[in-house]
């Protein structure tokens, strides 16, 4: 509920603050006054469109402010900071270049925001805020307010969605289908021609170091022959000289033990020479037994390097690549079994869906017999005494071939039908009913909804007009009802309403040195009575228009 509004430069208002409480506020004042820019100022606090033509003149910019006390309901802000002690704040300025901000509990967010959290916080009906009776999709839920069992709801919406999603995902696979396939074939393809080629991790390499000693066999060869001439097979040989050193050495030795350190040092060299000898015969055997091709190192080599182009600058790359194919033609190939699971999945769901939407039907039908029986007995009261209601609920079939008709909201549709004066036939009340009308049958439709939102602020903005009497009171009598489930703020011209309000404001305009200014100030209880005395009478007040009005405020108080 909203318990504090703050309006400055907006229209005839230049600072207004107005503390309202919970119960049924009122708001009266002359025509012209200034009350419906009170409202208009709380529609943009809920995200209305700004009209820079609202910015009080010789001002830059219009600035709203409310606190909504959202303590016993919890409101969803999607990650903006939470209330403090139960209070939301909500500030929206329009400039007169007509851009403007929105900040929620100090936070800046698109208009939009405001407009996504004003259906959990407020209501507002006036003589333009009917148009959701005239949209069928509406009407439906007017009756969902009396099934006896709202979980079906529930159920049959998750259904849907669930049931939704499988449909959609079997599309989504057939229509890939043709991509699908040719999407395999070319996995194949390629898939084919890397494990074709054997590939193995520095292979490249060793074929380009063949191709190199081919090129140079020869020189390689007489480098071979003159390493083993040098090492053991000449007459002047390392290995026998440096054996013959090691030799003298040795007996050197015995007269001088410094020569003896030089033994193991001349054992290693020696080793190591034989080791070398012996690579260079395994070296000159194996070229000799196994002559290589340079026609198929070339070949071999074409071949990778073709690979490595095509997928991947690496032996390692290629080999990736093709592991990468395989695994996603497991995955193509999973679709097929997908698509089974799928056909399986989405006949049992719509069997479930079928289910529940039947059976919210049969709710709906026994919902819709009541709803009609309340709302003719409500309107009754409302100065429609003669006036019939009726729902007419017409199916719609769930199929799997319309995916229009897999609905959250099950298989029906619902219109309201009225016949406003007796002999006339029942006809969409979208069609025939007067503006008035509409007032009185939202307010009917409020009155007996189950309306679980706990202290929602519901606004209505001159919902008396053309009426008196006897249905003032019953509208006065529906107000308070609603007020004690509701926060509700009226406009009103009638005595009748206006007593019937526990919280009273007068908006007043007035106009100093060329400036028109509005207010609005709570009553006190005098003041009511004469409030109340000047709606009934006009302003020519006498001592009875007082005493009637201060009767009337009694008796509708000790209702209250």
């Amino acid at each position: 509920m909203i318990k504090f509004l703050r309006v400055r430069n907006l229209a005839t208002i230049e600072d207004l603050e107005v503390h309202l409480d919970k119960g049924f506020s009122i708001l009266t004042g002359e025509t012209g006054a200034g009350k419906s820019i009170i409202i208009d100022a709380i529609r943009l606090i809920l995200g209305d469109k700004g009209s820079p033509d609202l910015v009080r003149t010789g001002r830059k910019e219009a600035f709203i402010e409310a606190i909504f006390d959202v303590s016993r309901q919890p409101v969803d802000l999607a990650g903006l900071p939470e209330p403090e002690d139960g209070e939301l704040l909500i500030q929206r300025s329009i400039t007169d270049q007509g851009t403007g901000k929105a900040f929620v509990n100090g936070v800046l967010v698109p208009v939009r925001r405001l407009r996504e959290l004003s259906s959990r916080l407020i209501d507002i009906y006036g003589q333009n805020d009917h148009v959701f009776l005239l949209h069928l999709e509406n009407h439906l839920g007017y009756i969902d307010d009396v099934i006896d069992d709202p979980g079906l709801l529930r159920d049959t919406a998750r259904s849907a969605q669930d049931l939704r999603r499988l449909v959609q995902e079997k599309r989504d696979i057939e229509a890939k289908e043709k991509e699908r396939v040719q999407r395999l074939d070319f996995i194949a393809y390629q898939v084919k021609e890397i494990e074709a080629a054997r590939l193995r991790p520095g292979e490249d390499e060793e074929l380009l170091r063949e191709r190199e000693i081919l090129k140079n066999a020869e020189k390689i060869a007489g480098l071979v022959d003159k390493a083993l001439a040098l090492a053991y097979l000449s007459e002047d040989s390392l290995i026998p000289r440096l054996a013959r050193l090691r030799s003298v050495l040795g007996e050197l030795s015995v007269y001088d033990a410094a020569f003896g350190e030089f033994h193991q040092g001349l054992q290693e060299a020696s080793i190591l020479l034989q080791d070398a000898s012996d690579a260079l015969v395994r070296f000159k055997d194996r070229r000799a037994e196994i002559p290589e091709n340079p026609e198929t190192i070339e070949e071999r080599l074409s071949v990778i390097e073709k690979l490595k182009r095509k997928y991947g600058g690496t032996i390692e790359a290629v080999v990736g690549h093709g592991e990468a194919l395989r695994r996603e033609r497991s995955s193509l190939e999973a679709g097929r079994e997908r698509l089974q699971e799928l056909e399986s999945s989405i006949r049992s769901k719509f069997g479930e869906y079928s289910g529940f939407a039947s059976r919210l039907g049969a709710e709906r039908t026994k919902a819709a017999e009541k709803l009609g029986r309340l709302i003719e007995k409500e309107i009754s009261f409302l100065g429609m005494k003669k006036a019939r209601f009726e729902v007419q609920l017409t199916d719609v079939p769930p199929s799997l071939d319309d995916g229009a008709t897999i609905r959250d909201q099950g298989a029906q549709d619902a219109e309201f039908l009225l016949s406003p004066n007796p002999g006339e036939e029942l006809r969409p009340l979208r069609r025939i009913a007067s503006g008035g009308e509409l007032s009185r049958m939202m307010l009917a439709l409020k009155s007996v909804g189950k309306d679980k939102e706990i202290l929602k602020t519901l606004v209505f903005d001159e919902i008396d007009s053309g009426i008196g009497g006897k249905t003032a009171e019953f509208i006065a009598q529906k107000l308070r009802h609603l007020a004690a489930r509701h926060q509700v703020i009226c406009i009103t011209h009638l005595p009748q309403i206006a007593s019937s309000a526990a919280h009273h404001f007068h908006v007043e305009k007035k106009v100093e040195k060329d400036r028109t200014f509005t207010s609005a100030r709570k009553l006190g209880r005098e003041e009511r009575v004469e409030e109340i005395a000047r709606l009934a009478v006009g302003s020519r007040l006498t001592a009875a228009s007082r005493e009637a009005a201060r009767e009337m405020l009694d008796a509708n108080c000790a209702k209250g």
